[in-house]
């Protein structure tokens, strides 16, 4: 779901990949320190209801909460949650336990080391690398009225780099190759924290470049050159707490969540969970710049986000629920639907994805199942989220459009309706009552067949038809372009994002497609 916008250090709060600048800026060196480093601040200086920060009160490392967990904060239902998260590459004793020293190897000044990373790698928390998990979990979260048998809906409002790197590792035992990957004859004695080269691991240091308004992830090919990826972030670890006063391990997706690890679970993406205990206990962590389906060498490019998001707890019969019994992660984006299926053994996982799918398509859009099936074989697609994590993942992609005959669509600001339109199967809002739901003066300029949105001194102007509009007098290129109906000015739903820097979340109530749009939070 492209929600993007341009590359101001505002706007650094979303996935960089569809929206380029037409002037070229320059790339950002390993180090440089025109990129922000966003270390902890303080309540004031975040928009959110709430801030939590990956202090060492705050977390956890490398495991789940469960029913026993005291919270670290009691939040009411529908609030939004500002969380600075850590990775764990550069903290973990096969790198030394020692970020600084880790990251000065690539050229990292101190001051562009996370200082949370620095505390925790320092402290006299413990650690197994060999039996515990590597991430660094933050939470958990009571949330008031949540009780066993509630959903848990998850929205992921922006999520920010907090450095301008991050680490891609393959280690031994691990990953779709165990026994081939790492290329060396493995652990050699004496592998620890002290002498973390004895392990023999893998990892790749990965800086951030921006090229044209895009961010890329970049890695070295050996006879010359580089290979540029483009940054998509997304959390890999969030959930509730499970039933259970065993200790969980941050490593295997479980039915509450976890460490699912779906890429499509971006900015924009909306994630339900099962709630087994009370207040719901949620937590988040893993942030990850990019990873592709099956995360093969073990992580995905692993680098640390600020991440807000908003909590809200329904109950048994809400027409939002995906399944009427959900029990276990279920997500949506603008484009999908997303079921999961999780199981040790990924043809059993792939059997509960379509387990789950064909109940989706039956309980919520009213398919009986032989058609659902039908349909699924003709026009779903499975991906594999990772085979890494011991448990393993895969979660189909169910078209919203698909179905965009039975379905109704609004969009809401501040809670208010707009008007909306479903052309040519994609999702429109008129543009005055977008712009000025979210405090912006709209004129039309006829010379320009444009119209021009203005507010706090920033001027966007949007003209009907084309895919470059201007930002503040920078020509942007923008692919969902406006559209002229009946003397009103349209553009699509997943613009705003681009052109306000509104955050939108899709939820399915009942047969209603809904976008909630939210002013920035970043």
């Amino acid at each position: 779901m492209p929600l993007m916008r341009t590359t101001t250090r505002r706007s650094l709060t979303v996935a960089l990949c569809s929206l380029s600048l037409l002037t070229a800026v320059p790339a950002h060196a390993a180090g440089n320190t025109s990129f922000p480093i966003l270390q902890s601040v303080s309540k004031d200086q975040i928009k959110a209801d709430y801030y939590v920060p990956s202090s060492l009160e705050n977390i956890s490392w490398g495991f789940l909460p469960n029913r026993d967990s005291k919270s670290i904060l009691t939040v009411s239902s529908g609030s939004t949650i500002t969380f600075d998260t850590l990775s764990h590459e550069g903290i973990l004793e096969d790198q030394g336990r020692d970020p600084e020293k880790y990251f000065a190897s690539f050229g990292i000044q101190p001051d562009q080391v996370l200082n949370d990373a620095k505390a925790i790698a320092a402290s006299d928390l413990p650690h197994d690398f060999d039996a515990d998990g590597p991430h660094v979990v933050t939470g958990p979260i009571d949330i008031q009225g949540a009780e066993p048998g509630d959903v848990l809906k998850v929205e992921v409002l922006s999520l920010t780099p907090r450095v301008p790197y991050g680490v891609i590792s393959n280690r031994h035992y691990k990953g779709a190759l165990p026994g081939e990957y790492p290329e060396n004859e493995g652990r050699k004695e004496g592998a620890n924290a002290s002498n973390p080269e004895l392990y023999q691991n893998i990892s790749k240091f990965t800086p951030v470049e921006e090229i044209n308004g895009k961010l890329y992830g970049v890695l070295p090919i050996e006879k010359g050159g580089q290979v540029r990826f483009p940054l998509k972030p997304f959390m890999g670890l969030m959930g509730v707490a499970p039933d259970t006063s065993e200790k969980v391990s941050s490593v295997p997706p479980i039915e509450t969540g976890g460490n699912i690890d779906i890429n499509e679970l971006g900015v924009g993406s909306t994630l339900y969970l099962p709630i087994q205990v009370k207040g719901g206990l949620f937590y988040t962590g893993d942030p990850h710049f990019a990873q592709g389906d099956g995360e093969v060498a073990l992580t995905a490019m692993e680098a640390s986000l600020r991440g807000t998001f908003r909590l809200t707890v329904l109950k048994p019969g809400d027409p939002s629920l995906p399944r009427a019994e959900l029990k276990q992660p279920f997500a949506e984006t603008e484009d999908y639907w997303i079921p999961v299926g999780l199981d040790a053994d990924l043809d059993e996982a792939m059997k509960e994805a379509v387990r789950e799918a064909l109940g989706f398509l039956n309980e919520k859009l009213g398919m009986d199942r032989a058609t659902a099936y039908a349909y699924m074989s003709a026009a779903t697609d499975y991906e594999v989220s990772q085979v890494v994590d011991k448990t393993k993942g895969i979660h189909a992609l169910i078209h919203k459009r698909h179905f965009i005959n039975n379905l109704k669509l609004s969009i809401a600001i501040h809670g208010s309706t707009l008007p909306s339109s479903i052309i040519n199967d994609e999702f429109y809002v008129p543009l005055r009552s977008v712009a000025e739901g979210l405090g912006y003066e709209v004129k039309w300029d006829p010379k320009k067949y444009a119209a021009l949105a203005s507010a706090d001194g920033k001027t966007v102007t949007i003209p009907i038809g084309q895919a470059i509009f201007e930002m503040d007098g920078k020509a942007v290129y923008n692919s969902d372009a406006a559209m002229m109906k009946d003397g009103v000015t349209l553009i699509p739903i997943r613009s705003i994002p681009v052109l306000f820097g509104a955050h939108v979340n899709s939820t399915t109530s009942g047969n209603e497609l809904k976008a909630s749009v939210t002013p920035a939070l970043d």
